[in-house]
């Protein structure tokens, strides 16, 4: 009975999310009804105490970044400096391969260390304009940004600086270039699979007939400047936050050491203010390789940022508050639904899946779906049955390194389903709805999954790490 009480919750969610509702207002409606069917008394104390603990936490720590991240890509747009670009890339490329250039655009910058969210606010620009000039339907670029951010370069290569591939290393004694040759075949296989994929829905609507769209919600305004900018100045500005972020992430631990404390009261007195600087150095590093490059475009192009930047900030700022709020409540209502006995059924029963690799992967794609958060799921299916994984590992001979690299693919599987925050926020910032564009995204979370499978066999096939 648990179990399906957990079920309930999470496909309620996930029909309320793929049907417009707001899961600002959906989620504690879902999480708290699991609740109450669990045991009435907890009600109140699991709401104060658990879902608002963590929504709360995750919008102190990770609101400046939504927030530097939709300023940042509203200046990119009214600079003009997304059109230079794109511009730049049809003449290169072609028209043909816009979905490639978006895909690539974003691989560079989350491989570079650049939060996913933050991708999808600075990248939208670029992808409305390209997809616009190429008459591509307005609706694939979701499915384009989840192939380019959420998939290879978040979890699959070796060395990618995102916390999917950071996770496991703690559990595992590893690092994050676990298993290069096995992580780069397998975000190989995602980047092929996906293209090819994209590409032939591309040529469907073009068979259709049917190109960009009209009256669409939440379209980047027109450039109203006399001239584009170079694209070199263009592109400068995203440069320099991935470069930023990469030189700023490891200087503020030799900065600031392991911890920092300081007094916060002027008159009488209070208990130190402590950072642990390993928790935030991160997101520090990623609001200040932000802020360069916010500042970086008022420099080059203060103009036509001066004639729209009222305007254009209060957008990027409405967008920030529901984007970070729809997934702040979506990691509360995974801490619920972890919290509760159906939960531990779950666990339990993937637990006994015979094979380690099998097992493990099933374990946290399914707990990463579940929760909504391939983070998320992973911490919790590591913190509960890594030495389990281990031990059964050990006995079959296989290296944590291939264990450390199926986690962490794994994790970004089954995570983008229709209640997944990234998934929200991709569809909030382009303005489309789960009716409009969730298939695609699916087919992506599809693919990605299939991959992990794809490696396990390619494992146990060669031998190779």
């Amino acid at each position: 009975m648990s179990f399906l009480i957990v079920l309930a919750a999470l496909c309620f969610l996930m029909l309320v999310a793929y049907r417009g509702y707001s899961v600002i207002l959906f989620a504690p409606v879902a999480a708290l009804g699991a609740v109450l069917l669990t045991d009435p008394s907890l009600v109140a104390p699991m709401f104060t105490g658990l879902f608002m603990d963590k929504m709360v936490g995750f919008l102190k720590l990770y609101f400046p970044v939504f927030l530097l991240g939709a300023i940042f890509g509203k200046l990119i747009e009214i600079s003009g400096f997304s059109k230079s670009i794109v511009a730049s890339v049809i003449r290169l490329f072609g028209p043909q391969r816009a979905m490639l250039s978006i895909v690539v655009v974003c691989a560079l910058l989350t491989y570079g260390g650049v939060s996913l969210f933050v991708v999808v606010f600075a990248v939208y620009p670029f992808a409305a304009e390209l997809f616009r000039q190429s008459d591509i339907p307005k609706r694939l670029i979701p499915g384009t940004i989840a192939l380019g951010a959420f998939t290879f370069t978040m979890d699959a290569l070796p060395g990618t600086p995102q916390i999917q591939n950071i996770i496991p290393a703690s559990f595992f004694g590893t690092n994050a270039w676990a298993a290069p040759v096995l992580g780069t075949l397998g975000g190989v296989f995602i980047l092929i699979l996906g293209t090819g994929y994209l590409e032939w829905r591309r040529r469907q609507a073009r068979t259709a007939g049917e190109g960009y769209g009209a009256e669409l919600a939440n379209e980047p305004a027109p450039f109203c400047g006399d001239h584009l900018a170079h694209p070199l100045i263009a592109l400068l500005p995203l440069l320099l936050v991935g470069i930023a972020n990469k030189l700023l992430t490891v200087w503020i631990p030799q900065a600031y050491g392991s911890e920092h404390r300081f007094d916060p009261a002027v008159i009488g007195s209070a208990p130190d203010v402590v950072q642990e600087i390993s928790r935030v150095s991160a997101i520090w590093a990623v609001e200040g390789a932000l802020l360069l490059g916010i500042l970086c475009v008022l420099l080059f192009a203060w103009k036509p940022v001066l004639a729209s930047f009222a305007d254009g900030t209060k957008t990027a700022i409405g967008g920030a508050l529901l984007a970070s709020m729809n997934t702040a409540s979506e990691y509360g209502f995974g801490a619920v639904i972890a919290a509760l006995p159906g939960f531990l059924v779950v666990a339990n029963a993937l637990s006994s899946i015979p094979d380690p690799l099998v097992n493990e992967a099933v374990t946290v794609t399914a707990l990463a779906g579940i929760t909504g958060s391939a983070s998320g799921g992973m911490s919790i299916a590591l913190a509960a049955m890594s030495e389990t994984f281990i031990a059964n590992a050990n006995a079959a001979g296989i290296p944590m390194d291939v264990l450390h690299r199926i986690a962490a693919m794994a994790s970004g599987g089954m995570d983008t389903l229709p209640h997944n925050g990234a998934v929200i926020t991709l569809l909030a910032v382009t303005g489309l709805t789960h009716r409009q564009a969730y298939k695609d995204i699916f087919a992506i979370t599809a693919i990605k999954t299939l991959a992990v499978f794809f490696v396990i066999a390619l494992f146990y096939l060669t031998g190779w790490v």
